[in-house]
């Protein structure tokens, strides 16, 4: 009996000297900074995401919205930050535009940071004036050509996704149509539905109130795949330019640096919240397609959205500032 006792008194004696493990990622709340104002996709990915991280590694998560500069402000603030994995960024496709814009961005796109998933992709439409005779993507171009000059596009701002869309369309489709920038898609909606301009790409998410409204006519989604919440409509390939594929999209970035593990961990979790049911379904609700996938592929990705965007830059002599 004594020799028992001492044995358990030895091993008690053992463990209370022994260091504790270390705790594992995460112990502290994480932060994901939102490089816009609240309200968008990304955000609305952010949120989502954020909530469930939240549930599943018992930590607060953070949404901080740095809005500013098409995103530069908050993904620098990210750049810059302890590379721990308690600070992302959730960034969206003008991470990869502003390389062919900004003449000097105060971080490097690439090596300031580790990609950890692509979060999601939203689908861009074309929508014409709904006094346009074109009732497909073939006609507006054989109505442009039989019109040249004579046509505009709008866009929700010069240098964003939709912009940089009606650039290589006009590009491929070889017109001759005018961009009319307006500080946000919403504000262009008007001109559009009275004629004034002639066109647009916009988000699924931010037109399509128009659409079921018949105020303006959708023509095709320019994804490779067909939109969820528009699935009668073409891709744009499926309705006469192979090859066109734009979006905006969503990716969570962390700190160049950041422990591979950590990638990892974060990877690995949200990839598992974006298949759950119920953020799948609040996600396509809003017009925005899940995303997935390695680090490797979000890398690849990303590297591959700038030199596509930065040929559609050059192609419409669009020079950094």
């Amino acid at each position: 009996m004594r020799t028992t006792l001492l044995t358990a008194l030895a091993a008690a004696t053992l463990t209370a000297a022994s260091p504790a493990p270390a705790q594992t990622y995460p112990t502290r709340p994480i932060t994901i900074v939102v490089p816009a104002s609240p309200g968008g996709a990304i955000d609305l990915a952010a949120r989502l995401i954020g909530q469930k991280m939240a549930e599943s590694l018992g930590q607060p998560v953070t949404i901080d919205n740095k809005a500013g500069a098409t995103g530069i402000i908050g993904s620098d603030a990210v750049a810059k930050a302890q590379p721990d994995g308690y600070t992302l960024a959730l960034v969206a496709s003008s991470h990869a535009i502003n390389p062919s814009i900004v003449k000097k961005l105060p971080f490097d796109t690439v090596k300031s940071f580790e990609p950890v998933v692509l979060t999601h992709e939203v689908p861009l439409v074309l929508v014409v004036a709904p006094m346009l005779p074109a009732k497909s993507v073939k006609e507006l171009i054989a109505y442009g050509k039989a019109h040249p000059g004579e046509l505009s596009f709008a866009s929700s701002g010069t240098g964003g996704a939709p912009h940089f869309s009606g650039e290589l369309f006009k590009s491929m489709a070889g017109l001759d149509l005018a961009h009319i920038p307006y500080k946000g898609s919403t504000l262009a909606h008007p001109d559009l539905i009275s004629g004034r301009t002639a066109l647009m790409f916009d988000t699924v998410a931010a037109v399509n109130v128009q659409i079921k409204a018949n105020r303006v006519r959708a023509l095709a989604v320019t994804t490779a795949k067909r939109s969820s919440i528009l699935p009668d409509l073409p891709t744009m390939a499926e309705a006469g330019l192979p090859g066109f594929e734009t979006s905006t999209w969503g990716g969570l970035l962390a700190p160049a640096g950041t422990p591979k593990a950590t990638v990892a961990k974060l990877n690995t979790e949200v990839n598992r919240i974006l298949a759950l049911p119920d953020v799948r379904k609040s996600l396509q609700d809003a017009g925005i397609e899940p995303g997935g996938g390695t680090p490797e592929q979000f890398k690849d990705f990303l590297q591959s959205e700038m030199v596509k965007w930065a040929k559609i830059a050059k192609g419409a002599n669009i020079q950094p500032e």
